[in-house]
């Protein structure tokens, strides 16, 4: 199933100020926020302010300097979190995409998430 950019999902929304996030880091091409249902005492997700789908699509089609700039908040983020190795314990970064990615919004989205011991990555079935 291929998904296209939705200009009414909640991100886009938040991005536009018409819903109220926490924010915590922006820049020029990116904005960062308290997830609303944190799964870890840190649960930031940091969106870019273009228009990209997923992680592949904002690889492939987003300008270096937006690229650099969506990395450069997360690296913000996680230090101002307490999160980063260079003062944390360290942190997971995850994004999703598409409908084996449970990808819920149509919007590239990485969680930084930290503050305590993650477990495994996955837990396949057996």
């Amino acid at each position: 199933m291929a998904y296209s950019y939705d200009d009414n999902n909640i991100f886009a929304k938040i991005l536009r100020k018409e819903i109220p996030s926490d924010i915590v880091a922006e820049n020029d091409h990116a904005l960062a926020f308290r997830d609303i249902s944190p799964k870890a005492p840190t649960h930031v997700l940091v969106i870019p302010k273009g228009k990209y789908v997923s992680f592949d699509d904002f690889a492939a089609n987003a300008p270096a300097d937006e690229i650099t700039a969506f990395m450069r908040l997360c690296a913000q983020v996680a230090k101002s979190e307490g999160v980063s190795l260079d003062i944390g314990n360290g942190f997971r970064a995850i994004t999703n995409a598409g409908n084996d990615g449970v990808q819920e919004v149509p919007h590239f989205h990485l969680h930084i998430l930290g503050g305590r011991m993650m477990g495994p990555m996955l837990l396949l079935p057996e």
